[in-house]
């Protein structure tokens, strides 16, 4: 079976575990507060635990300050882009259009960059198996065990952020996609490992804020602190054995 063939199956395989994790999202909307706890943990462990160590173990080449720091411009970048929005919308303040167009923004904006991260994935999944059937084996493994969580992520994410139904499933399907599509580029062209670890460290960044600085905040308004910060270290929990076991 050519290499060609595993790529694209596995891809199609990390499409349907985001897709039911992100339908799980939506079935359990009513218990959102709790799902958003869980994906802010998850998605600040994919960050710290995934993310920055891949990257660090790819970008050998680079010093760790370097790839650090591509981390912090994906951080801050985000922040601005986020900022910019929230000035974009703030003249119209007092009207609810404003607030609610403030909000699906921010809501495109996640849903794109976790939907970014999964063409990343399938990316690394076809360029790892150029490397060899080894690594291509251990990278799919770690795509596949966290792509429900990205599915959860993304649903909730836009219902965090006033979005419809619709709208949540609309995102969830394009998140599922992407990895097919990330996998379908890797076998037309090679990005270099330094290339993908300086990636690798700004979806990072992006990472930590939409976790921190999002979704954690989010999780815990107006809800039992209890049952949010046990959700918030399930989901952290939960992702980093899911890395450490899957090698």
């Amino acid at each position: 079976m050519s290499n060609a063939i595993i790529v694209l199956g596995i891809a199609s395989a990390a499409c349907a575990a985001t897709l039911v994790g992100g339908l799980v999202a939506l079935r359990l909307r009513d218990k959102l507060h709790l799902l958003l706890g869980f994906s802010a943990g998850a998605v600040i462990a994919v960050s710290l635990f995934d993310l920055l160590p891949e990257a660090l173990s790819l970008g050998s080449g680079y010093p760790p300050s370097t790839l650090l720091g591509f981390t912090g411009l994906g951080f801050f970048g985000y922040t601005v882009l986020d900022r910019m929005i929230v000035l974009h919308t703030h003249h119209d303040d007092e009207h609810d259009e404003g607030h609610i167009h403030h909000k699906v923004s921010r809501a495109w904006l996640g849903a794109g960059s976790l939907s970014g991260h999964s063409l990343i994935d399938g990316l690394a999944i076809g360029l790892a198996f150029k490397v060899s059937a080894v690594v291509g084996g251990v990278v799919a493994m770690a795509v596949l065990v966290h792509d429900c969580s990205d599915g959860m992520n993304t649903v909730n994410m836009v219902l965090r952020n006033n979005g419809t139904r619709r709208q949540a499933l609309g995102w969830l399907l394009t998140d599922a996609i992407a990895p097919v599509i990330g996998a379908t580029i890797s076998l037309f062209f090679a990005l270099s490992t330094g290339g993908l670890a300086l990636t690798l460290a700004l979806f990072a960044g992006f990472f930590l804020f939409i976790g921190a600085s999002d979704l954690l905040p989010e999780s815990h308004h107006s809800h039992p602190k209890f049952l949010t910060t046990a959700a918030t270290l399930a989901g952290a929990a939960s992702l980093y054995l899911v890395i450490y076991f899957s090698g």
